[in-house]
């Protein structure tokens, strides 16, 4: 079918909007008519290049929500009209990761950036006669999109699209790294480094895990009170100022887990998060540096002498599939506070405009909401 979709032809270009053919499902696929779309970060690291496809051109988008409308051979757990989400880690269940309980480690996300189908390694999206890498396997960008069956969650269809679309990444990647990867337990304090989407629902895991005192780090002023708002007990701007605040907070003893939740950071300030962690606490890391920073410097003396742990963490370190809708559950509860999150909707073809709005002015996120004028 031929549709629309927002892609990039090489690194720091902006995305266009324009003509794309995809394909139909086969075996083990769906296709899904896309309600919203989530501008996630993530999405702009494939712009500067500090996230690196197999190739140009790049559909993006790997946040999604959307109705199914076509179902391929072989998969029997979904039908036409289901509501579902994207998850951007694919998860089979079947194979050695998943089966350990590592399902965000999936042997099929070693594709996740080649931008060929898992199920058989061609390409569901073609523009200009040339096949297209959609990001994560999903290339959310686009009105529909073919993805496979191990890429899509059904949910509950009272859940609004609005929110729905975040969870496959920013939301459940925060609240998995304080509850799951950082195992977060009562009467812990915490540190969390930057209140973007992924911080705050970092934020809300560590409030939830039952947190001592949260400790947030945030250069913007508007950031730092919507953290307060969502539980922290301290706010401070940079992190020299941190340190010196938890410090006294906490005679010394800093705190139990530290979270760097930040879009993008180089390594240079890995060591200055490790200062800020207790004997024996651990460090996750969800932050994405450039794949191509090989050095980082750390004090290797200290990390054995006070025993400190650095953890990295991936889609919060947890299942997609159970993890996604852990988490709208207790959405619906009132226990997380998700609405709050998205602060502005767009058309596809305002995708730039968005990115740099929400860039400028630091609001938490932005979200594309599809209309019939986009398909």
């Amino acid at each position: 079918m031929k549709t629309r979709g927002a892609l990039i032809w090489d690194r720091n270009q902006p995305w266009s909007i324009e003509d794309i053919e995809i394909g139909e499902p086969r075996t083990g696929e769906v296709k899904v008519r896309m309600e919203t779309a989530g501008l996630c970060n993530a999405d702009h690291h494939l712009v500067t290049g500090d996230i690196a496809m197999a190739g140009f051109p790049i559909l993006g988008g790997h946040e999604g929500a959307g109705v199914v409308v076509e179902v391929g051979a072989g998969v029997h757990d979904l039908a036409v009209g289901d509501h579902v989400v994207m998850s951007f880690v694919p998860s089979c269940g079947t194979c050695p990761p998943c089966r350990a309980g590592l399902c965000n480690l999936c042997d099929l996300g070693a594709g996740l950036l080649g931008g060929a189908a898992v199920a058989d390694g061609t390409f569901r999206v073609t523009a200009r006669g040339r096949g297209v890498h959609p990001m994560a396997l999903v290339g959310a960008f686009a009105p529909y999109a073919v993805v496979h069956r191990a890429s899509v969650v059904k949910i509950d269809p009272s859940i609004p699209f609005e929110i729905a679309c975040l969870v496959g990444c920013d939301i459940t990647t925060g609240y998995g790294s304080a509850v799951h990867t950082a195992r977060i337990q009562p009467g812990e304090d915490v540190a969390i480094i930057g209140l973007g989407g992924v911080g705050a629902s970092t934020l809300q895991g560590a409030v939830l895990s039952g947190a001592s005192r949260i400790f947030v780090v945030d250069p913007v002023e508007w950031q730092r009170k919507q953290a307060e708002k969502l539980g922290a007990t301290d706010v401070y701007p940079d992190l020299a100022t941190a340190t010196a605040g938890i410090a006294a907070a906490t005679a010394g003893r800093m705190c139990h887990k530290v979270i760097a939740s930040m879009g993008r950071r180089d390594g240079d300030d890995l060591e200055a998060w490790m200062d800020l962690t207790a004997r024996a606490g651990t460090c996750v890391l969800t932050a994405m540096g450039t794949t191509l920073a090989a050095e980082v410097p750390l004090k290797l003396s200290m990390r054995t002498l006070l025993q400190k742990n650095l953890q990295g963490s991936l889609f919060g370190g947890g299942n997609p599939h159970e993890d996604i809708l852990e988490v709208l559950a207790l959405y619906k509860l009132g226990d997380l506070d998700l609405d709050g999150t998205v602060t502005k909707e767009y058309r596809l073809d305002q995708i730039n405009e968005g990115y740099e709005e929400i860039h400028r002015t630091h609001d938490l996120r932005g979200i594309i909401r599809f209309t019939d004028a986009d398909r």
